[in-house]
């Protein structure tokens, strides 16, 4: 059904959550008793207020994070959603996080509401560097002023390019697609609300039921995203010849 799905619609957003991220084998930040704020407080390590006031802390938290992310790196399901939008068949993927699987996979058009771990750069001047200046504790910009993961951290609004990007993009979907997201986090769990309000179909692929279920014309639970979309893959491929 999801392969039909994506041969009919004209235009097709692909949102995804930490579940996809979690196939990769990054630890999942909200899952209970699993979820790394089970043992961290966010408040603490990865905060404004963190950055300001507890900074070794701070960099040490997000070094494990950069370390983590490339030592890992993107799964099948990651690399068919970058063959699909080269194909056309999907249109853009907007993202919660951070770990730049989708760019690494050969993405292009990615939102990414909360900023990416593959850069860090300056608090008080604004240079970028790439991330190896974490992996190799290297805390501190040639100015001297202290380096940050260009992510959003909390007490720190979504970027407005990419939430706005968001917005647009779902409310022109013909298709909306879920991956790995339980829904809960606002305002970016809005986006699949705004999709069906404007006529889309929406699909969600999610390990445990979402309390936007009901809304869906195709739920699939307790499945890995990558086996069904490695499905879906060849379901197409058998199609197309």
């Amino acid at each position: 059904m999801l392969a039909n799905l994506l041969k009919e619609s004209k235009r097709t957003i692909v949102y995804t959550g930490a579940g996809m991220s979690t196939e990769s084998g990054l630890p999942d930040f909200r899952s209970a008793k699993t979820g790394m704020w089970e043992m961290e407080d966010p408040s603490k390590v990865a905060s404004v207020t963190a950055l300001n006031h507890h900074v070794e802390q701070f960099f040490q938290f997000y070094k494990h994070r950069v370390v983590a992310a490339k030592e890992t790196g993107p799964h099948k399901g990651h690399e068919i959603l970058a063959k699909w939008e080269h194909q056309g068949l999907i249109n853009g993927i907007i993202t919660q996080n951070v770990d730049g699987f989708h760019t690494m996979a050969g993405s292009n058009n990615i939102m990414e509401l909360h900023g990416t771990l593959r850069k860090v750069h300056c608090e008080s001047c604004g240079e970028v560097y790439g991330n190896e200046r974490y992996e190799q504790d290297d805390f501190y910009c040639d100015c001297g002023g202290k380096l940050r993961p260009s992510v959003v951290l909390f007490g720190e609004m979504l970027p407005e390019e990419p939430f706005i990007q968001s917005i647009v993009e779902s409310e022109r979907a013909d298709l909306f697609i879920v991956l790995g997201s339980s829904l809960t986090v606002t305002p970016a769990n809005q986006f699949p609300i705004m999709a069906k309000q404007a006529g889309a179909k929406l699909v969600i692929i999610n390990m445990e039921p979402t309390e936007m279920d009901h809304l869906a014309d195709l739920v699939i639970h307790e499945r890995k995203i990558g086996e069904v979309l490695k499905e879906a893959d060849d379901s197409l491929t058998s199609k197309f010849y």
